[in-house]
């Protein structure tokens, strides 16, 4: 595995994208995907994991209509290695993009397929804390998750298609998904919000 240090990583996001709520994002799926990693026994890898999660939206600012076929030209002028270049395209597999073609780049590990299952959910639950007078996810419990998430009409953007897709490449039941990514958005709720503050 190639790995990109942090600090690079950050420069190289920050070169495509200037919008805070997309340096939000890549800093939510970044902490999730650590949780993951340690949560799921590869905590070696945890660093490795955040930078996928950190950079795997690096083309959709710029380029939405090209969003994971612009990513690898990108990745690659940063000195990114292929294998985080391959976990980045993964994330969208299945998913017809605006330019009309569908992203082929089937998740493999286990850390891809985290990444394509937990990525559009943290934008739910996130959208669903924002609607919480804490406006944080500390207090949010899972039912009141679930009935976001069974409201078609809420954070409509984030496809529960994708999401359901995602847990079943996992071959997990939607509440675990739900429940861990839950979990992970509380436990690095704070930490997101310093480096939020800090990029």
């Amino acid at each position: 595995m190639t790995h990109i240090a942090r600090d690079d990583a950050i420069t190289l996001l920050k070169k495509y994208n200037q919008d805070p709520f997309h340096i939000q994002h890549a800093l939510t799926v970044e902490a999730v995907m650590k949780w993951y990693a340690k949560e799921l026994g590869y905590g070696d890898d945890a660093e490795y994991w955040g930078i996928v999660g950190l950079l795997h939206d690096i083309d959709f600012e710029l380029y939405p209509d090209e969003h994971c076929i612009k990513a690898p030209e990108l990745l690659r002028e940063g000195g990114v290695g292929e294998d985080i270049i391959h976990a980045v395209c993964s994330h969208g597999y299945g998913i017809t993009v605006g330019c009309g073609k569908t992203i082929d780049v089937e998740p493999v590990h286990e850390m891809e397929k985290v990444l394509f299952a937990a990525d559009e959910l943290t934008g739910l639950v996130w959208a669903a804390a924002l609607m919480r007078p804490s406006k944080s996810t500390k207090d949010m419990e899972l039912k009141s998750l679930k009935k976001k998430y069974k409201s078609k009409g809420f954070a409509a953007g984030c496809s529960r298609e994708v999401i359901e897709r995602g847990a079943d490449q996992l071959g997990w039941e939607l509440d675990k998904l739900l429940t861990m990514t839950l979990e992970a958005m509380k436990a690095t709720e704070d930490e997101i919000n310093e480096k939020v503050m800090a990029v």
